[in-house]
């Protein structure tokens, strides 16, 4: 074995990823998928392959680079887009143009749902791709049960005085052509399975708790009933994540971004997810630690994390505390596979705020490349580096740093401007056992403030429509140190 290879094979880690095989020029000749990396590569070299195309690949082989993934069905639609792009000279198989199944939601009034192998530039809208077999069966199962769409293929002119099909009486269609259901009703459906199989649990969900409750208030208990064990059936259902990012093209620009990336800062693996970290805060109040994602040099919106700051008494300002919560507290969900790894953490700040992201690091035991982003020279702080590093500001590496600080910074402010706003809509009156959001605004819309309110004698308040004695007498007691 080549004694470069050897010292590669070492460093390789048994986590799914990626792997890139080069000759001599530099040219890539086979990309590989593996559920360990070290396992996997290390197993060309240790054998004397019976194939004269594998032991001929293993000739060849003068280096290998890898790209963590998070899993292994995220490593077989990266293997899939590089044997596309680069169709290396030893992979036959996916040169043939294998393809991963897509759901498709078609581009018409009533849409319909597909399972396709092919992405057509025809309006519809292409979910996926999906490695795994079993998980989209089980994904259009849930689908059929309950958010089923008309199955027929006919052109829908809603009729009310035409009888529903037979799927209709069997629960597997929303009887659209019988005119059984509004084309809102019916696009709401669809919503509903765009958030189903882009795998927006929590937000479906959401959805669904909210016509429950809109239902039971209704006495529609049958109804709620039905939303109740829809809630439970998408709980139930754990789905791969693959991420948004992934499901997108691979261009030439960011794979050369991403190679300049793991060039400059020195990384053993290419930064395909990277991890950015900034605090927000007022004075010290509603302070938030935020982190964003970026996959493929893209950002990730459903993997933002933003966590409200317990070590800090309200109006006590330390960043570098905060900084220190917030890494630990993501990478305790990391730990836990809550949440995806990635191969490079960036943090808003200089050396100060990346010791005590390094020390949160220390405490998990956890090992992943952190770096700093100094913002009014845009110096580059490594862990035991004495120098920043500076990048020209033309430096495509750099201008994909500033891009993930600029999004983390975006992404703590509206957090923080959230937040904030949220606590000035709060007022005194909703703490009191007794007074609704409703009754508040009205006492605060006829009496003009809380404090002016906490002036009042219990006879005043009594003459507020709702409010007897007892609760007349609690809200004195409760704005009593207001005045």
């Amino acid at each position: 074995m080549k004694e470069k290879i050897s010292q590669i094979l070492k460093t390789l880690p048994e986590r799914p990823g990626v792997y890139l095989m080069r000759d001599i020029d530099g040219k890539i000749i086979y990309v590989g998928k593996a559920k360990k990396l070290r396992r996997r590569v290390s197993s060309y070299f240790r054998h004397s392959h019976a194939s004269p195309r594998l032991r001929k690949l293993v000739e060849l082989i003068e280096d290998i680079s890898t790209i963590r993934t998070e899993t292994e069905a995220e490593a077989l639609i990266v293997e899939a887009k590089l044997i596309r792009k680069y169709s290396p000279f030893f992979n036959v198989d996916l040169k043939m143009n294998d393809r991963y199944p897509y759901v498709k939601i078609t581009a018409e009034d009533y849409p319909r749902i597909e399972i396709t192998r092919h992405k057509a530039k025809d309006g519809a809208l292409y979910l996926g791709p999906f490695v795994d077999a079993g998980n989209i069966r089980n994904l259009m199962r849930l689908a059929e049960r309950y958010f089923p769409l008309r199955v027929c293929r006919k052109t829908i002119s809603p009729d009310t005085k035409k009888r529903p099909c037979v799927e209709y009486n069997l629960g597997r269609s929303m009887g659209a052509c019988a005119g059984r259901c509004t084309q809102s009703e019916y696009r709401e459906r669809v919503a509903d399975i765009i958030l189903l199989f882009e795998g927006k649990s929590p937000e479906l969900v959401e959805r669904l708790r909210e016509r429950m409750n809109d239902a039971a208030k209704n006495l529609e208990f049958e109804k709620a009933a039905r939303y109740r064990d829809t809630i439970r059936a998408v709980w139930r259902l754990s789905r791969q994540r693959i991420s948004s990012a992934l499901q997108e093209d691979l261009d030439n620009e960011t794979w050369h971004v991403l190679n300049r990336l793991q060039e400059v800062l020195g990384l053993k693996i290419l930064p395909w997810r990277i991890d950015a970290f900034d605090i927000s805060h007022t004075h010290g109040h509603d302070t938030y630690g935020c982190c964003v994602v970026f996959e493929q040099g893209r950002p990730s919106p459903n993997l933002y994390r933003r966590f409200k700051i317990r070590s800090l008494r309200d109006g006590e300002i330390d960043d570098f505390a905060s900084i220190y919560e917030t890494v630990k507290r993501r990478y305790a969900h990391v730990l836990d596979n809550s949440e995806p790894t990635p191969q490079l953490a960036l943090i808003d700040g200089g050396q100060g705020q990346l010791e005590y992201a390094l020390r949160a690091l220390r405490e998990l035991g956890f090992e992943l490349p952190l770096i700093a982003l100094a913002e009014r020279e845009e110096l580059i702080f490594l862990p035991g580096n004495p120098e920043p590093l500076r990048l020209g500001r033309d430096d495509e590496a750099l201008q994909l740093l500033q891009r993930l600080r600029d999004e983390v910074h975006r992404y703590a402010i509206t957090t923080h401007r959230n937040a904030r706003e949220k606590h000035m809509r709060h007022s005194r009156l909703d703490d009191i056992p007794g007074i609704g959001r409703k009754k508040a605004a009205e006492l605060l819309v006829k009496f003009g403030s809380v404090k002016k309110i906490a002036a009042l004698s219990p006879d005043e308040l009594q003459k507020v429509p709702g409010i007897g004695s007892v609760l007349a007498e609690k809200i004195i007691e409760a704005l009593r140190d207001v005045l």
